[in-house]
């Protein structure tokens, strides 16, 4: 009788073992920074939110559009890091300006912004920024790779 019981053997010796491992390479496409997309949409998610959570609807009119906008923004910027991260990464150098204008921007499009609004918004751009340079970081070290 034959012997057709699988065998578990080391797949270096696989004909294909190369080809395979290039393929995989291409397939996961250097996802250094995976963990990164879920934070950036949740910041985003948040920065769209901010103005009905942190209750300054009727006092900031101006800015609550701009939160929603830029939240918006963020999030749209995760989906393509998750979406096409070898043509998105490109991307994260502008998710590092959006993060210094959600700093400043209190002063320059509110009205007499109070501590609340001010903290919020540069809480949300410091994370903002701070997630960018991670994601540029990733950008360059796989723009880097042979």
């Amino acid at each position: 009788m034959a012997n057709v019981s699988p065998t578990r053997g080391d797949m270096t010796s696989h004909p294909d073992a190369y080809e395979m491992r290039d393929r995989y390479a291409r397939v996961l496409g250097g996802r250094d920074v995976a963990l990164v997309d879920g934070p950036v949409f949740l910041l985003g998610l948040y920065c769209a939110a901010s103005p009905w959570i942190v209750h300054y609807t009727t006092s900031q009119p101006a800015l609550v559009t701009h939160n929603l906008i830029m939240g918006i923004a963020i999030g749209l910027l995760a989906l393509g890091f998750t979406r096409a991260p070898e043509r998105m990464y490109g991307l994260s150098w502008a998710m590092c300006a959006l993060g210094a204008w959600m700093i400043i921007s209190p002063w320059i499009v509110g009205e007499s912004p109070d501590a609340g609004v001010v903290w919020n918004n540069i809480i949300i751009g410091a994370l903002a920024l701070l997630l960018g340079l991670v994601c540029a970081g990733a950008a360059a070290k796989a723009s880097r790779r042979p």
